[in-house]
C-alpha cells in the first residue's frame, strides 16, 4: 500500500493575501497603511480629534483582531471599516461626555490651560459623585439599559437579548432613563 505524500502545510500567507499573523507582517501593515488610514480618521472624525491619536487606537484594534481577517474582503476594506467604527466610538463618547458632564462643546476645553486648577478638580469630581448618586437613584429597569447603551456601547438588540425584553422595551426604558436622570441632576439646583 503507498503512503499518501506527507502533508504540506501551506506557506504563511503574505500580507497581500490576507494574512496578519505574525509581527513581521503587522509592521509592514502598519507601514503601508498608516498615512491612509490616518488620512481617513481626518476626514471622518474632523478637526476636533487628533488623527493621530485615532490611527493608534485602529492599530490596537488590528493587533488585537488580526486573526480574524481571513483575506476574503480587500484589506484596505477591513482597516476602513475598523477606522470608521473607532472614529464613531470616539464621537459617540464625545457627545455622551458633553451630555453627561454637561459640557457646551470642545472649543471651550481648548481655550481652557492645558491642566485644570485645584478649584475645577475639585469641581470634576463633585459632578462625577453627583452624576452617580443620580445613577444610583434610578430604578435598576433604566439604570442597566442606560449604562448598557451609553456607557457600554451596547446596540438595542444586544440590551433586549441580555436583558430578556423586547427591543422596543429598550428604547422606552432608555428615554425614561434619559429624562429620570436629567430630573435628578437639576434636582435640588437653585432655579434662575
Amino acid at each position: 500500500m503507498r503512503k499518501p505524500p506527507p502533508s504540506v502545510s501551506p506557506p504563511r500567507e503574505s500580507l497581500d493575501a490576507g494574512g496578519l499573523s505574525g509581527a513581521d507582517s503587522l509592521a509592514e501593515l502598519y507601514d503601508r497603511y498608516a498615512p491612509q488610514v490616518e488620512r481617513w480618521a481626518r476626514q471622518l472624525a474632523g478637526p476636533r480629534f487628533d488623527a493621530e491619536d485615532l490611527l493608534h487606537d485602529v492599530f490596537l484594534v488590528v493587533l488585537r483582531r488580526r486573526r480574524e481577517f481571513r483575506g476574503e474582503a480587500r484589506i484596505t476594506t477591513w482597516l476602513f471599516r475598523i477606522t470608521a467604527q473607532v472614529v464613531r466610538w470616539r464621537r459617540r463618547n464625545a457627545a455622551l461626555r458633553c451630555w453627561l458632564w454637561g459640557l457646551h462643546g470642545q472649543s471651550l476645553a481648548e481655550a481652557r490651560p492645558s491642566g485644570p486648577t485645584p478649584v475645577e478638580e475639585l469641581e470634576r469630581r463633585e459632578e462625577g459623585m453627583r452624576l452617580y448618586a443620580a445613577l444610583d437613584r434610578l430604578p435598576e429597569k433604566y439604570r442597566s439599559v442606560l449604562i448598557l447603551f451609553a456607557l457600554e456601547e451596547a446596540t438595542g438588540d444586544q440590551i433586549a437579548a441580555l436583558l430578556g425584553i423586547d427591543t422596543n422595551t429598550v428604547w422606552v426604558r432608555l428615554h425614561r432613563a434619559r429624562a429620570k436622570l436629567a430630573d435628578l441632576l437639576t434636582e435640588g439646583e437653585p432655579s434662575p
